[in-house]
């Protein structure tokens, strides 16, 4: 039985280790789903040689993917949309890592380092909150915030990241291009290197975002890149006498 459709030609050059043989694509399958997908793992063997990235890349970041978070995965690629297909590595980064910022990078003087996250839940219906009026039929899925607290004079942020369904065909990426926004001048995409429009400099960030988000108004900023991928931040409101936990 084979496991794995599609096989891959080896592209090793002269020098590469891998030459006097290796693992089948089949076996290799196999061993990662014993590890239940490991993503620290299919990294470490990505950078093996160009075949094990090509493998990982087609093959391992994809079963992770549906692994992880089976019903977004499904729901991505019904009715003919194929967006994600060739960007599994960078949605299974997408998955389980917080990119924070750079100070001097999108989000001015802001500097939290990036970090793994062991779990987050992505949203449709969160999405929805952070399209304008006009997109509301496109498909967004938005995780909930990623919480850095006590940030100076920044305050407590929250970070999210997301994902368009059908991003090339979506109502937000056809009124970008009839706005002729402007991608920004340097930074890209985290998560592919793909570049980045602002969502605030279009005028197209809707005020329900920051209710969503749980932030102030006018805090909250998001980009999204040419293949669809969301990252976003914006200041958390403090937690009300009512919201806080009671002590025992």
């Amino acid at each position: 039985m084979v496991l794995v459709v599609k096989q891959h030609r080896c592209t090793h050059s002269a020098s590469c280790v891998c030459i006097k043989g290796h693992l089948s694509e089949d076996a290799l399958f196999l061993v990662f789903r014993h590890m239940n997908w490991n993503p620290r793992l299919i990294a470490v063997l990505s950078c093996v040689c160009k075949w094990f990235d090509e493998v990982a890349k087609q093959v391992l970041w994809k079963e992770f993917c549906h692994a992880r978070a089976p019903k977004m995965m499904l729901d991505l690629h019904s009715g003919g949309s194929h967006i994600v297909d060739g960007n599994w590595k960078a949605l299974g980064k997408l998955l389980i890592y917080c990119n924070g910022c750079t100070k001097g990078g999108l989000f001015n003087n802001i500097h939290v380092p990036g970090h793994f996250v062991f779990r987050t839940r992505f949203s449709r219906t969160a999405g929805k909150s952070f399209l304008p009026q006009q997109c509301r039929n496109d498909v967004l899925y938005v995780s909930d915030p990623c919480e850095h607290l006590d940030q100076g004079e920044e305050g407590d942020l929250g970070f999210f990241r997301g994902i368009f369904k059908s991003f090339a065909t979506s109502r937000v990426k056809k009124m970008l291009i009839e706005k002729r926004a402007r991608f920004h001048p340097k930074e890209v995409c985290p998560y592919c290197k793909a570049r980045l429009w602002s969502m605030l400099e279009a005028n197209m960030l809707p005020r329900s975002s920051s209710a969503r988000l749980g932030a102030y108004e006018d805090s909250v900023e998001y980009f999204v890149c040419l293949n669809g991928h969301v990252i976003g931040i914006g200041t958390l409101l403090p937690l009300s006498d009512s919201e806080e936990v009671p002590e025992e």
